[in-house]
């Protein structure tokens, strides 16, 4: 086993920093529900000037976020339109249909992006009672279940233009939007320019504990107030965790172009691994995925075997395995991680 695990299950895997853990320590404190939260405020007000909307509030998660910009947007019985791979259909324990009572239409973009071609396609009559009362594109970018892919900005800009004709709103699940700015280099306001309502999430890549904030207009923020006390999302004292933020916007934002670049070099690696199978320019951002193809292996196993030797990885599928870089894993731990997964498929 290796002297320190490395772990690549997820980017949410990152540890609060030492320059981090103080400034949550000194931050100034109040109650953010009562907006007397001087830290809280201040991160709000950035967000608002980094993606160019009018107002933002502070949530304990991007799952909440999505949430509750579902039951802003949406009635009971309306459909939203979103990729098939999109968190909201995978990874948020059927809250769409538990928390805003809507049905979903999803549809089948290529590497999770779908153009407004698409979208179109998958428009119901306005004025049939039989069908559902569409309400809402949603968009996640980076696509997660699409390798980490980045949206293209005149794709997404196609998307809105169809959305928008069609009197749907549009929603972003920015839980990787860094991500995607930095490896395109289209600001993260051309992005939120296309959409109504998006958030902003923390604990991955930008390698804060806790938190993201969801943006909007005044009255679809001040809307989401409500929903956010409904669902339990009053985080009072706040403050302390909205100074991890703001250091990571200060701090971890530019470095993000790193786990790029160490994402692309373990692609290559694996490559190089018999018994496994990926197509390296797939692989944009920090997140790798790759096929588990040696008889009598499967994710399961390797993930386990390599975890008894201080590689953590996460099984995708029952062949498919994803990797994440991240701040806490440096060029030496991608070298020793490629090491360890040839040899225990190798033993």
């Amino acid at each position: 086993m290796q002297n320190r695990f490395i772990d690549l299950y997820s980017d949410t895997k990152t540890k609060p920093s030492p320059g981090m853990r103080k400034a949550m320590a000194d931050a100034e404190v109040g109650d953010e529900q009562k907006l007397e939260d001087p830290t809280v405020n201040r991160l709000r007000e950035r967000i608002c000037e980094l993606l160019g909307k009018e107002d933002a509030v502070f949530l304990p998660s991007g799952t909440m976020a999505n949430q509750i910009a579902i039951r802003v947007h949406c009635r009971p019985g309306d459909e939203v339109i979103t990729d098939k791979t999109a968190h909201i259909i995978t990874s948020e324990g059927g809250g769409p249909a538990a928390n805003a009572s809507v049905m979903i239409r999803p549809l089948d973009g290529p590497k999770g992006v779908f153009t407004g071609e698409q979208v179109k396609a998958a428009l119901r009559d306005p004025n049939s009672r039989y069908a559902a009362r569409q309400r809402l594109v949603s968009i996640e970018n980076t696509s997660n279940g699409g390798f980490g892919t980045v949206w293209p900005l005149a794709t997404m800009q196609g998307v809105t233009k169809v959305a928008r004709d069609a009197g749907l709103s549009l929603h972003m699940d920015g839980a990787r939007l860094a991500n995607a700015s930095v490896k395109s280099g289209t600001k993260a306001s051309d992005y939120a320019a296309c959409v109504d309502s998006l958030w902003l999430d923390y604990t991955k890549g930008l390698g804060a504990p806790v938190g993201a904030t969801l943006a909007g207009s005044k009255d679809f923020i001040k809307e989401s107030w409500r929903h956010k006390q409904m669902m339990g999302g009053s985080m009072r004292q706040s403050g302390m965790i909205a100074a991890a933020a703001l250091y990571a916007l200060d701090h971890n934002w530019d470095r993000l172009a790193e786990d790029h670049d160490n994402a692309r070099y373990l692609s290559e690696g694996i490559a190089n691994i018999k018994g496994l199978e990926i197509e390296v320019p797939r692989m944009e951002t920090n997140l790798v995925f790759f096929e588990v193809t040696k008889p009598g292996w499967t994710a399961a196993k390797l993930v386990d075997a390599c975890k008894e030797r201080g590689v953590g990885i996460g099984a995708n599928t029952a062949t498919r395995i994803r990797a994440v870089t991240h701040l806490d894993v440096n060029r030496a731990d991608i070298d020793t991680a490629l090491k360890v997964i040839s040899d225990t498929l190798a033993a």
